[in-house]
């Protein structure tokens, strides 16, 4: 038990769940929807939508919305939730597979035929991007599930990785919007990408596209990732070109954030006030290998610990973002679990140094944990298990450490997406 424990402060354990719990809150549809809803249409409104958040974002639209509505949207498997009009389909992430094929086939019948009377509004979260898995003609879904896994394991950043599938893609880069014209398009956004770029986040539906299959090619080229020929004939083709910005067939668009990482941070940060405990937002954008985040993480956390710079214990150092992980090994574990890892071996067992890192939507990769807890005694306990902790990490097998541990931070679906959530508290500084 640490010390702050011992002395009746909060467990370090309790707290940072209670940040994480916030983070997630504050990005739950039924919180956030309603206030950004437009009004209704003379003629029909139609929804469509994919992501994580996908089903909970229409039970929170048919709550707030007030008139007829139908439509389509697809989540991932165990990510329903219960809907009246609104029809939900689940299918796999982030390995496209069939069932996400087909639904994004029907949504984008869906919104083809409409009037400038009628309203779509699109319902976009982070997954987006491998649930509307239509491929563009001439190509496979056997195509797009080996890219993207090749992506995936790559090292690629998410928006190198979206480029590439908006240029594979019958429906993303812009390409539901534009199918849409001339109806009133009003997508609906959680995000979970840096920035919060619409063009980015799932693969930008109903965004004008600014990247090129010139850039698609060039991605594939960095990462080595070897793509069967006719796909690379399609990249250099004018077919695989998606809507830029301008395209008239876009001018009745309007895509609009709900949610986003850096509110969860402000929602954690509050928390954190509360508990006397000063938080330090280091920002929601964080990227770069997963492990290698961690080791700088640390570097910033002993720096607050030992001289109180760049702030003084109490203190809990919060960011956001999405790293990536360069698959090499065999091992299991996300990249949530790979940072934290990371994290540990570059604080060497530092005491009164804890970390929760977690993926918003209760899942970490493809495994069953939203991330895991780092403790002071990490390491050691580890060891006293037969557990070599670099070792494992080389292996990518850092959901093992912590599923030994017992310092897995299981959620379930949490049915919203504001992409990775990192706390690193300091309980005290030690100079003055």
């Amino acid at each position: 038990m640490s010390n702050a424990a011992k002395s009746g402060e909060p467990d370090p354990r309790v707290f940072l769940r209670n940040l994480f719990d916030a983070a997630i809150a504050a990005a739950q549809p039924a919180e956030t929807l309603a206030g950004f809803l437009p009004s209704p249409p003379k003629g029909r409104t139609i929804v469509v939508g994919a992501g994580k958040a996908a089903a909970s974002m229409a039970a929170a639209l048919e709550a707030a919305w007030r008139g007829p509505l139908e439509g389509l949207v697809v989540t991932r498997y165990g990510h329903g939730a219960p809907t009246r009009a609104i029809e939900v389909v689940e299918a796999a992430h982030p390995t496209p597979d069939a069932a996400g094929a087909a639904a994004a086939a029907r949504i984008l019948e869906r919104v083809k035929g409409l009037s400038a009377d009628d309203l779509v509004l699109c319902l976009i979260s982070g997954g987006g991007s491998a649930l509307l898995a239509l491929p563009a003609p001439g190509l496979s879904l056997s195509d797009k599930q080996a890219i993207n896994r090749a992506l995936l394991k790559s090292g690629a950043g998410i928006a190198e990785i979206n480029c590439v599938r908006k240029h594979l893609s019958a429906i993303k880069g812009g390409r539901l919007a534009a199918a849409a014209a001339p109806a009133r398009v009003v997508a609906l956004i959680i995000s979970d990408v840096p920035g919060d770029d619409p063009a980015t986040i799932a693969s930008g539906p109903t965004a004008p596209d600014p990247t090129t299959s010139a850039d698609a090619l060039a991605i594939l080229r960095r990462y080595a990732i070897d793509a069967p020929a006719h796909v690379l004939v399609h990249l250099a083709s004018a077919a695989a070109e998606t809507p830029k910005p301008g395209d008239p067939r876009l001018a009745n668009v309007a895509n609009v954030v709900v949610a986003a990482p850096r509110l969860s941070l402000a929602a954690a940060a509050a928390v954190a006030r509360a508990a006397g405990v000063t938080p330090l937002d280091l920002g929601d954008a964080i990227e770069g290998e997963a492990r290698e985040v961690g080791k700088a993480f640390a570097g910033i956390a002993l720096s607050a610990a030992r001289r109180g710079m760049p702030a003084r214990g109490p203190c809990v150092l919060l960011s956001g973002g999405e790293t990536s992980v360069t698959v090499r090994g065999k091992g299991r574990g996300g990249r949530n679990s790979e940072f934290l890892l990371g994290l540990a071996l570059g604080l060497a067992g530092a005491p009164g140094i804890w970390a929760l890192a977690g993926d918003t939507d209760g899942i970490d990769g493809s495994e069953d944990n939203a991330g895991a807890i780092v403790a002071p005694d990490t390491l050691a306990r580890a060891v006293g298990l037969g557990l070599a902790p670099r070792a494992r990490l080389d292996d990518n097998d850092a959901y093992s450490v912590f599923d030994a541990l017992g310092d897995l931070v299981v959620t379930g679906p949490t049915l919203t997406n504001v992409n990775d959530f990192r706390a690193i508290l300091i309980e005290r500084s030690e100079e003055p």
